[in-house]
């Protein structure tokens, strides 16, 4: 069986099992589209670490938030409404951190009209991918005012948030966030229709990472936005339309911990058995 038809069946397989745990799913609790572009920049920016400790934290965010996230960031004022949300924290990301981001996107909103018009500001359809649009996105998102949240602090909290390709990070969670608003499908939600699929990047993480070097979808070692680019042009020889659309698989069999990796290639366990090529090394 090709790498692409075994990829497809276990797509299958796992948008067809209810147990996954995956942030997308708190987006899907919501219909209205303002709300599902909100709630799911808050949940790709705070999915990182173990799956339930920022499932805990995006959910105390969604209960503090209301009914209408999208309307709760539009009127959004740090005096009044931040006591709750200063409380919260998530590994390094503190609850002020959430204050800052939570204002820039209701300045995004107020200037464009929503974050899918702010990233379109600058999308070029000509363009190969995203990159440029990425890097964009970012460098004007924090050159909106937010240094008054912080006061005398520090404010490298927010820039997290905001990753740049040209600074060489992968960009997992913008890209995470891109793909559930352009891709649509039983995961993604396809809210954004003015951004070509075939442009998106893989949202790259360690569990990416690991497979796409088990299948030999990239000649990098360590995760980077080289490394994603690597990953998504391998992906693209499957689908040229869609590159990003096994990412959700890629991603959930790294979490499974039973992969072949570093394991040897006769692993009844792994999964891609008969396709992988781990990098499994004998011990003396």
């Amino acid at each position: 069986m090709s790498i692409r038809n075994h990829l497809d069946v276990l797509k299958n397989r796992f948008e067809r099992n209810e147990r996954v745990l995956d942030p997308v799913f708190r987006v899907h609790e919501f219909s209205d589209p303002a709300d599902q572009e909100i709630v799911g920049f808050f949940s790709a920016a705070l999915a990182y670490g173990r799956v339930a400790s920022f499932l805990r934290t995006i959910d105390s965010l969604l209960v503090m938030m209301g009914p209408s996230p999208a309307a709760f960031v539009r009127r959004f004022d740090p005096a009044r409404d931040a006591s709750g949300i200063v409380t919260l924290k998530h590994r390094w990301t503190r609850g002020i951190d959430l204050v800052a981001l939570m204002w820039i996107l209701r300045r995004m909103i107020e200037k464009s009209g929503s974050l899918e018009e702010f990233f379109l500001e600058a999308y070029r359809s000509e363009a190969k991918d995203v990159t440029s649009a990425l890097e964009s996105f970012s460098l004007r998102a924090l050159s909106l005012d937010h240094d008054f949240v912080y006061g005398s602090e520090k404010r490298t909290g927010v820039l997290y948030f905001f990753p740049r390709p040209s600074k060489g990070s992968g960009c997992k969670r913008l890209n995470l966030f891109l793909r559930w608003m352009v891709r649509q499908d039983g995961i993604d939600l396809g809210i954004w229709r003015r951004v070509d699929a075939a442009k998106l990047i893989v949202p790259l993480d360690t569990h990416v990472a690991r497979v796409s070097q088990c299948l030999r979808l990239t000649k990098y070692k360590s995760p980077s936005w080289a490394m994603a680019l690597d990953i998504t042009n391998s992906l693209r020889k499957l689908d040229p339309s869609d590159p990003v659309k096994y990412d959700f698989t890629l991603c959930h069999l790294g979490m499974m911990e039973k992969c072949g990796f570093e394991r040897p290639h006769r692993d009844t366990q792994c999964p891609l058995r008969g396709l992988c090529q781990p990098r499994f090394r004998r011990r003396r």
